[in-house]
């Protein structure tokens, strides 16, 4: 409630002189820039802090900054606070034009060149380009108003390339800024990178403490996202502790929709005891048997269990759940498992085992793959919207019955399999839910 009260009065203050046009223009001319920009910031804070109705504050509030910031005489950037505001400005969202008319128009060195250049090209999508000269810029500002922001920018355009660098300016950053969304991105962004870098401690520290204060950003899907991949990737034993531990800050619902997208990965990735162990947990917290929850966690449970002994009981389980019941890509899953299923039980025809197992000089037979599949890479684009990364195969090996089948010419086929799954997973991901 207080939240919105001060967006209410940030409006007022705001907008009343624009809308007038009377006699109190010169109040307008004296709101200096870098008061409007503390209250966009606590705009922005307030609304990673779960105060959502801020939004369209913000959109405002950075419309009103453009337009004061261009009609502002250049004498009022000899207050370095002003400067620091149209930096911060451009790093917030705002139009980077606005920074170029700005830094084009002075003539008196208020802007350092080397910091209004860096931006222009990250905001432009040239982020590497500027890492150099940033990197040596970015000390001389580590403890000022704009520190925080730099280093965020810096990592952002770092991470690409050196990953466990860009962890080291994410967590300055953070430090210098909690309980802001300078602090809320870093943690998120180093989730991400951590698992990338294979530091799943890491991973897991930051994931808990995004999750003790920002579960109600509007970006916590995205936590979600990159938290999953982490905790695929790495569980086990011990991770599992550490997993229960993050999802215990968050209500039933959101656990669910976790295990439901761990169970997912799990099962396109072949690792079926994590694609189980996570389908259980997600049927346990189901509020009741018929929901949709558990419907999905016994899909997934069945697509883990496709690859296995058990194939004929995992198809009739998956075909039973009725089309409307399941999204759009999965029901592109299910068939691709249906597909690689029939496969499996199919009686061994001479002509495609001929086809597939050649036989060498020495007598052996050699397995060639029967599709040639190209690997999805993986990345983070420079705003920092995680991009969906192919599962990692599982440390266990997965399907561990299948390796006991002593069918190489099966055992291939099913890889190649998995390998369409993912690239189905991938095409359909733009579809949503």
């Amino acid at each position: 409630m207080l939240n919105r009260l001060h967006a209410i009065l940030v409006i007022s203050v705001l907008s009343l002189p624009f809308a007038t046009g009377l006699a109190h223009a010169s109040e307008t001319a004296e709101l200096a820039p870098f008061k409007m920009i503390r209250s966009l910031q606590y705009v922005q804070d307030s609304v990673v802090l779960g105060d959502h109705s801020a939004i369209e504050m913000q959109r405002f509030m950075l419309g009103a900054i453009d337009k004061r910031l261009r009609a502002v005489d250049p004498l009022a950037f000899r207050d370095p606070r002003n400067v620091d505001a149209a930096l911060v400005y451009a790093m917030s969202g705002g139009n980077p034009d606005t920074l170029k008319y700005l830094a084009d128009r002075d003539i008196d060195g208020n802007f350092d060149s080397r910091v209004t250049d860096a931006l222009r090209q990250y905001l432009r999508g040239k982020g590497p380009l500027m890492v150099e000269n940033l990197s040596k810029a970015a000390p001389e500002y580590r403890n000022s108003r704009i520190g925080p922001y730099l280093f965020l920018i810096l990592a952002n355009a770092t991470s690409q390339q050196d990953p466990v660098a860009a962890m080291k300016y994410y967590d300055w950053a953070r430090l210098t800024a909690p309980g802001t969304i300078i602090e809320e991105a870093a943690l998120r962004r180093s989730v991400f990178l951590a698992t990338r870098a294979n530091e799943p401690d890491k991973g897991f520290r930051y994931a808990l403490n995004y999750a003790r204060r920002y579960l109600t950003s509007p970006y916590a899907s995205q936590f979600a996202d990159v938290f999953v991949e982490l905790a695929v990737a790495n569980f086990d034993e011990a991770a599992e502790q550490r997993v229960s531990e993050i999802l215990a800050f968050m209500d039933r619902s959101r656990q669910r929709e976790v295990y439901l997208r761990v169970a997912r990965r799990a099962a396109i990735g072949g690792n079926q005891a994590l694609a189980r162990l996570a389908s259980k947990r997600a049927e346990e917290l189901a509020e009741d048997a018929g929901s949709q929850s558990q419907l999905l966690a016994n899909f997934y449970e069945g697509i883990a269990t496709v690859p296995s002994p058990d194939v004929f009981s995992a198809t009739q389980m998956i075909s039973a759940i009725p089309d409307e019941k399941l999204s759009l890509r999965d029901r592109a899953l299910r068939e691709a498992a249906k597909a690689i299923a029939d496969a499996v039980v199919r009686p061994p025809q001479d002509d495609s085992s001929t086809q597939a197992a050649q036989p060498t000089t020495d007598g052996s037979v050699r397995v060639e793959r029967l599709t040639d599949t190209e690997e999805t890479g993986s990345g983070m684009s420079p705003f920092g919207q995680p991009i969906e990364t192919p599962p990692p195969a599982p440390k266990d090996g997965g399907g561990a019955e299948l390796a006991a089948s002593n069918d190489p010419v099966l055992e291939g086929f099913l890889a190649n399999g998995r390998s369409k799954l993912e690239e189905i997973d991938a095409l359909l991901k733009e579809e949503g839910q």
